[in-house]
């Protein structure tokens, strides 16, 4: 076999592009006689897809069984995978190159799919009865559903990928339509919520913030909590020239947070709020008013709303995020310690104290958030020391490289030992601060050469 087709199977990218860099043909042929841009569609390795068609791998070229790479990605379901194969640097534009019967053949499996289930379809094609495989995985910066039966495999990202051709080949969906695509996945973090939420946003003179912002009343939480995700990604996302309504939704986002019931979507407000560009004048009020709440969810965003990156603390809000440092939520805990530190709102030993205990904590959701906060402080205590060499042993590259990052920050003899370690989990991919600081620690460590 082929080294590029050794590589992509194994889903080296480094190795892979190195390879292409070389020389090598990015069309070669893999197994069962198909180019190897198959085999990186079908193990959803977008980062591998998108460097073989960047190097010449042509992503509409016809299998013998009619298909094509992209139709594949499509029935496959990862957005991030069809994406890949949908531009590139030396492609031309997909609306331009694809003749229109192909288009509708995209557009009609995406809509099979979706409409059928990932889940359902896979069973009609395998014919296998039995219990199907399913997991959350990552789909570039989203989540979504992957589903193993009968010998395949695919991704339940069809509404997504359904969303992205539409946009494409200009035969956009009902406003409606991306809402109930939504919210039938009611998780912000799933490829189908994000594509709607996208596409809407580019939609915003076709009616899409009037009917968003009517979802606030909806019965459905799911709804509610979508609206509250598109405003606040729209607030942060948008300038006022390209959106006029900033001060229109903080105000119905506080007015809003004042009525909601139900946790979820209320944390989703209370966050759109807080990660607004400009602070609303009932923001900490609300931060006060639910940071009791009994749903931690709440507290978390309520945490947030407590300060503003422009002012000084008030006392009320030290005093309720001195309290929170003693939440039984070990995010709550984190947030609160880690605003007092930056606004020397309380003692910073028994802040650091609250900082180094979730970094011990191996089994703590924040323990690698708190590692990062502990590698960049002032605290160069012997117990934060060691807790920098203790996170070597995790089982994350991301922690162990935190760890490896705080010693060389403290110039610690063991530096050039806990990048090694990093290492033995996987590459150190650059740019990353975190990474550079190692040639840092070398210039300020070791004699020149």
């Amino acid at each position: 076999m082929p080294v590029l087709c050794t590589a992509v199977a194994a889903h080296d990218e480094e190795t892979v592009r190195a390879l292409l860099r070389a020389g090598s043909r990015p069309d070669t042929t893999g197994a069962q006689g198909l180019p190897v841009l198959c085999t990186a569609v079908a193990a959803f390795a977008h980062r591998i897809t998108e460097a073989l068609v960047e190097a010449g791998a042509d992503p509409d070229r016809v299998l013998p069984d009619g298909t094509t790479p992209l139709l594949r990605a499509v029935e496959g379901g990862s957005p991030a995978t069809v994406t890949a194969l949908l531009w590139s640097r030396d492609l031309q534009e997909p609306e331009l190159r694809l003749a229109q019967p192909e288009r509708e053949r995209l557009l009609a499996a995406a809509r099979h799919w979706y409409g059928t289930g990932a889940e359902a379809e896979l069973r009609r094609r395998t014919g296998d009865a039995g219990p199907a495989r399913t997991s959350t995985v990552g789909d570039e910066w989203c989540e979504v559903e992957q589903i193993t039966l009968g010998g395949r495999t695919v991704r339940a990202g069809h509404g997504a990928v359904l969303t992205t051709l539409e946009s494409v080949f200009a035969a956009p969906a009902p406003l409606t339509e991306l809402v109930a695509r939504a919210v039938r996945h009611p998780d912000p973090r799933h490829v189908d919520w994000a594509a709607s939420r996208a596409e809407l946003g580019a939609r915003l003179d076709e009616g899409a913030r009037e009917l968003v912002t009517a979802l606030h009343r909806h019965t459905s939480a799911a709804h509610r909590r979508f609206a509250a995700d598109c405003l606040a990604s729209w607030q942060s996302g948008l300038n006022r020239a390209a959106y006029p309504h900033h001060e229109e939704d903080r105000d119905l986002l506080a007015a809003w947070a004042e009525t909601e019931t139900d946790p979820e979507a209320l944390a989703e407000v209370l966050w759109a709020l807080a990660e607004n560009e400009e602070e609303h004048p009932r923001l900490e009020a609300l931060g006060l008013r639910y940071a009791d709440h009994p749903d931690p969810r709440v507290r978390r965003k309520a945490t947030d709303c407590l300060w503003w990156h422009d002012r000084p603390l008030t006392a009320g809000a030290t005093s309720a995020l001195r309290a929170l440092t003693q939440d039984p939520d070990d995010e709550v805990r984190f947030d609160a310690a880690r605003i007092l530190l930056g606004e020397e709102g309380g003692t910073p030993d028994e802040l650091r104290a609250v900082v180094r205990d979730l970094v011990r904590d191996p089994h703590s959701p924040v323990r690698g958030a708190a590692a990062e906060a502990l590698a960049e402080s002032d605290d160069r205590t012997a117990d934060a020391t060691a807790l920098l060499l203790a996170v070597l042993d995790s089982d994350d590259r991301i922690v162990r490289l935190i760890g490896a990052y705080g010693l060389a920050l403290r110039d610690d003899p063991y530096t050039p030992q806990a990048y090694a370690r990093v290492e033995e989990l996987g590459p150190i991919y650059r740019p990353d601060h975190r990474a550079n600081a190692f040639e840092d620690w070398r210039r300020r460590n070791e004699p020149p050469v």
